[in-house]
């Protein structure tokens, strides 16, 4: 699936020139889709992504855009057509781009990832289940916008679920809000089509190609409080990725459980502090 030298300059090539036009209304407002990237900035990136992106089950993908009040603003796929992927991920997509915008702030960053554990209902190793247990049901998907249009519109500028609220909430890796210059949440992007600590690597990767992950020092993250990570302030945090333990960052916790802020690792689990720092 990795593409070719001469089709990443390609890419590249469309991601330089659609940056300064894409954000020329950066800080004048923290709505609506005209200074969020467009379909063909959202596939270059998305392309772009997953071509550098190696783990996982090494899929083709789909991504959605959101702005700040849940509107979609564009959708796309990575691959030849629109069943090069997971069917099922295009609505996964727009969930995860949906609920990384609904549960994020000018200070605070949540990633789609960081939110799985918290979810999660009883068990025998959590017996008391998450303190937001429930929240996936939160705020369902409208169907009318999911699955209305024309099929074979999916993944182009004309996709369904564009100019539209589609909803849904998911937490699993994947969605992740987006920032401009000014450091203010402005969106989010959501990515499906792989392993969700895949969907989480590449979602971040396309984050940084399209320019829209300016934290600054003024937005923090769970990983950031919670497992040193500065320079990946809503990361993907594994339960035995390393140190997690906020007395003692140098502690690792390792117990089995998906506590805190946490996920389960994944087939072909990359290290998720290889990927690139936040601006």
């Amino acid at each position: 699936m990795k593409n070719s030298y001469f089709l990443k300059l390609a890419v590249l090539s469309v991601l330089i020139a659609g940056t300064s036009s894409a954000y020329a209304k950066d800080g004048q407002s923290q709505n609506g889709c005209a200074s969020l990237p467009n379909h063909a900035q959202l596939k270059a990136a998305l392309i772009q992504a997953v071509a550098d992106e190696s783990s996982g089950l090494n899929l083709d993908m789909w991504g959605t855009i959101v702005d700040r009040d849940g509107v979609v603003c564009a959708v796309a796929f990575s691959g030849d057509n629109r069943g090069s992927q997971w069917p099922g991920s295009r609505v996964i997509s727009a969930q995860k781009a949906n609920t990384a915008n609904a549960f994020s702030l000018d200070g605070l960053a949540l990633s789609t990832a960081n939110l799985y554990s918290a979810a999660q209902g009883t068990s025998g190793a959590t017996p008391l289940g998450g303190s937001l247990y429930g929240l996936q049901f939160s705020n369902p998907v409208d169907p009318a916008v999911a699955y209305g249009g024309n099929p074979a519109d999916a993944g182009t500028r004309n996709d369904g679920m564009v100019g539209k609220r589609v909803g849904g909430v998911n937490v699993f890796g994947g969605g992740l809000a987006l920032y401009n210059l000014a450091n203010h949440v402005v969106g989010a992007v959501g990515v499906s089509g792989d392993t969700s600590c895949a969907d989480h690597m590449i979602g971040w990767r396309v984050r940084n190609y399209l320019h829209l992950d300016n934290f600054g020092t003024s937005v923090n993250g769970v990983a950031k409080i919670f497992v040193n990570d500065s320079a990946h302030p809503d990361n993907i945090i594994y339960d035995a990725a390393g140190p997690n333990n906020p007395a003692d960052p140098t502690i690792p916790s390792k117990n089995g459980i998906t506590d805190g802020f946490e996920q389960p690792s994944c087939l072909g689990t990359a290290d998720p502090t290889t990927l690139p720092a936040v601006h």
